[in-house]
């Protein structure tokens, strides 16, 4: 019996690796058609169809009817011009300069090295220049870019342009932001190319990309929820891309969407969790605070922007209406609350300082000393106490205590904001931190950050030399 059965076992063998091998084939051929399919409909449907699913724009009228009007009776010349207001006002919402600027001399002309895990993407120009812009584009072709993440020339572009929520937008709020484009001054310049590695330099590969994390489509309303939370949420999920810094990424480098604005750390600065837990995120500030910080950058007692959020404070949210800042701070309310393990609010940390300033006096210092460098470099401004110079004035110092920097589970933007410094530019305040990263060596900024965080805000929350050294690279 053993015999027969050691004869039989290795002609079956060859049978399950051939079952296998079938197997692997039809899974192949099932996915090739399911992509066949995609580009079938995608190309089916085509940049120029009309969605009926888009939210109504006010279109504002005039009463000189002695001008040449279009279809709707509004005379051509300011429905023009209320157009080109809509649009600059809509650029703002969606911070296009911030992307698109490296020199602020340039504006709009791109430039802007961004660094992704794969390499880095430079922006392009957009100003209305024929030869480096985009002045020989159609509305169609801008359309196209916008909603489906595809260029003039057919080519897929790269998601750090947010086509992901741009796909959103409506029609008529895409071609007011296109008319105010227009009116740019041309600037003749051409960006450096990419820097990708292989074979994410193949442009069609994100195809495959879009699959998995891209939907294309408008927003649409929900009937259930009032005007005001559908206008916060076509905001945030779209023009403004709130998600693109404060949403986590999958392995792909799309958006993880079950931890939707849970929080994520960009080029070493952290996006916090914006969701109302009230530990994790932001469910313990006020309706003003959160408009204040969107409007100012400042909200005492709780946080103040720096890095990334300073400019879109700077560029973006401090120009927005009433109306929509409410909108926004309405619909991140309703957000899902998303716990990320704190104990406590980030800012709810801190006690001033007592006695280091005496205790210091006469003593000699032989090595690298968090207490004495804090009060060499930063009690000037922030105080020896860390309680801040100017309370809660518009140009005040801020307090370190009841700080979300100070306070956060990791110390990367203390760090970051050491080294690079704070600018932030409002109708309010010209908010200046001078940079120290030139001054202060990747001990030093280690050893203020460390105590800063244990004096003033979490003392688990620690920073190394080496991860000092990482965050020095940063842009």
């Amino acid at each position: 019996m053993m015999k027969n059965t050691s004869r039989v076992q290795p002609a079956a063998l060859p049978v399950q690796s051939m079952r296998r091998r079938r197997f692997r084939v039809a899974t192949l051929a099932a996915i090739f058609a399911l992509f066949a399919l995609y580009v079938a409909w995608h190309e089916a449907r085509g940049p120029g169809e009309r969605h009926n699913d888009e939210l109504p724009i006010t279109q504002a009228h005039a009463d000189d009817a002695s001008q040449p009007s279009d279809a709707a009776g509004t005379p051509a010349a300011v429905a023009s011009s209320d157009l080109v207001k809509r649009g600059e006002y809509l650029a703002r919402v969606g911070d296009c300069v911030a992307c698109h600027t490296a020199d602020k001399s340039r504006p709009f002309a791109g430039g802007l090295p961004i660094n992704t895990p794969v390499g880095t993407i430079v922006t392009p120009n957009i100003t209305p220049d024929p030869d480096t812009g985009i002045g020989q584009w159609s509305d169609a072709d801008f359309l196209r870019a916008m909603h489906e993440g595809i260029g003039k020339g057919g080519e897929r572009l790269y998601p750090a342009f947010p086509y992901v929520e741009y796909t959103k937008v409506t029609d008529q709020d895409v071609m007011a932001i296109r008319a105010y484009l227009k009116t740019l001054t041309p600037i003749h310049y051409a960006p450096p190319g990419n820097t990708l590695k292989f074979p994410f330099n193949q442009r069609w590969l994100m195809v495959f990309w879009n699959l998995f994390n891209f939907n294309e489509g408008r927003f649409v309303p929900d009937p259930k929820q009032s005007a005001e939370w559908n206008r916060g949420a076509y905001l945030v999920e779209g023009l403004a891309h709130c998600e693109e810094c404060h949403t986590p990424r999958n392995f792909m480098q799309g958006l993880k969407t079950s931890s939707r604005f849970s929080g994520a750390v960009q080029a070493g600065w952290h996006a916090y969790n914006i969701t109302p837990d009230k530990n994790s995120g932001v469910g313990n500030w006020s309706d003003d605070e959160l408009a204040a910080y969107l409007s100012t950058g400042a909200a005492p007692g709780r946080a103040n922007a720096a890095g990334p959020m300073a400019e879109v404070v700077t560029d973006s949210t401090q120009y927005l209406t009433q109306e929509d800042v409410g909108s926004i701070v309405k619909y991140l309310r309703s957000l899902p609350p998303i716990n990320g393990g704190e104990s406590r609010p980030r800012d709810q940390w801190g006690n001033p300082a007592a006695d280091d300033v005496t205790t210091l006096r006469g003593t000699t210092v032989n090595a690298v000393n968090g207490a004495q460098l804090f009060i060499a470099n930063c009690a000037t401004c922030h105080n020896w106490t860390g309680q801040g110079i100017g309370a809660s004035a518009p140009g005040a110092y801020p307090s370190l205590i009841h700080n979300s920097a100070v306070g956060a589970s990791d110390a990367n933007n203390l760090a970051m904001v050491i080294l690079h410094g704070v600018t932030r530019t409002t109708k309010q305040a010209d908010v200046l931190m001078p940079a120290f990263g030139t001054e202060l060596t990747d001990d030093q900024v280690a050893a203020i950050t460390n105590y800063v965080t244990k004096q003033f805000g979490n003392p688990q929350s620690t920073v190394t030399v080496d991860q000092v050294a990482r965050l020095r690279t940063q842009q």
